[in-house]
């Protein structure tokens, strides 16, 4: 254990992008997404088989045409709005901050080496930028950041800032990005969310014998839901509808994103954006809060294919309600998180139990 006036600082983690939108950078990043072994979690061999054989041959094509829909002159834009989230957070501590990608660049090895090597911090707060705890997000950030630390032989207290899903500052951020857009007319609000393998849920569960167990599991009190991202999602939705003040009838939850043909979580965003729209839903608005900063799911996924769909269905008015990217409320939120994790040793809720899931 460091002592408390050690040398504190703090890593941002998000997914990542590809280096451009040419094939065989996008070749490269996929392959490296998905032979992770919480994305794809089959063993080695046959997830080498499935990503190499059946997937990148297709996947990294079509993936290169979406990401050059939406890249900016200034590059992807997740690695836009990271960048501009950490110059801001940075300006408001007095304490290092770097950024790091689980995929891509920069790496989360390239963020350590500098935080640890050039700043000489000794006590370092990991904040993995994902809401919800899923294996594919929250989990390998940790793991990865262990193993780097591992690797580089750093002796460095690592904290982790476990999920927020329903902290406070987190879904008030939440509501006032979204008020703008909420008091203007429209008939319906549709909350998409990453999706996830069904078996991702059972597989996270400490218990063994809660989630996916009933149809009402996730609003039965269990030590599962520190690690059920559907649970999690829920509590987000029901959370954000009571600060916006949204009637049940107004808003609704899909899950976007499916991969192979495994069972994912339901009922898929693309289907549920059509159903509205053959329903006599005119004016649509989405809102993705499983992430924090805009990116090729959010604007190309749904901003443009989800988008197209609704129209072509019947919808009239369709409209993609911006992620927190560097509002000012969200970098505040942020803020508040650092401080109150150095402050006294104090952390948020559940850290301990994360950090041995």
């Amino acid at each position: 254990m460091t002592s408390s006036t050690s040398r504190q600082g703090v890593l941002l983690v998000n997914l990542g992008s590809p280096d451009s939108t040419r094939v065989a950078d996008v070749k490269r990043y996929q392959r490296e997404f998905l032979m992770d072994e919480y994305v794809i979690d089959a063993p080695y061999p046959l997830r080498k088989l499935i990503v190499e054989g059946f997937i990148l041959p297709f996947r990294a094509r079509r993936s290169a045409e979406a990401y050059d829909a939406i890249w900016s002159p200034e590059g992807s834009p997740l690695l836009v709005h990271s960048r501009r989230l950490l110059e801001k957070l940075q300006a408001e501590l007095d304490m290092p901050v770097a950024l790091g990608m689980r995929y891509g660049n920069p790496s989360i090895r390239t963020a350590l080496q500098q935080l640890i090597e050039q700043e000489g911090v000794e006590r370092l707060l990991l904040i993995p930028l994902y809401p919800h705890y899923a294996l594919a997000t929250f989990k390998t950030v940790v793991e990865k950041t262990r193993a780097v630390l591992a690797e580089l032989n750093a002796r460095v207290q690592l904290d982790i800032l476990p999920p927020f899903y329903d902290e406070p500052a987190y879904i008030e951020s939440l509501a006032v990005s979204a008020a703008p857009f909420i008091k203007r007319p429209f008939d319906h609000l549709l909350f998409s969310y990453h999706g996830v393998p069904e078996r991702h849920l059972k597989k996270a569960d400490p218990t063994g014998s809660h989630c996916l167990r009933s149809p009402d599991c996730c609003r039965m009190a269990s030590p599962a839901h520190s690690t059920c991202y559907r649970h999690q999602v829920f509590r987000t939705t029901e959370a954000l509808a009571q600060a916006l003040r949204l009637p049940r009838e107004r808003y609704s939850v899909a899950f976007q994103s499916r991969l192979g043909i495994d069972r994912w979580l339901q009922p898929n965003t693309a289907d549920e954006i059509t159903r509205l729209a053959c329903s006599g839903v005119k004016t649509l608005l989405v809102m993705c809060p499983a992430f924090t900063a805009d990116c090729l799911e959010t604007l190309e996924e749904i901003g443009m294919r989800g988008k197209e769909a609704f129209l072509q269905a019947g919808g009239e008015h369709f409209e993609l309600i911006p992620c927190l990217n560097d509002h000012l409320l969200w970098i505040q939120t942020l803020k508040i998180y650092c401080k109150q994790n150095f402050l006294s040793n104090a952390r948020l809720p559940q850290t301990a139990n994360l950090e041995q899931g």
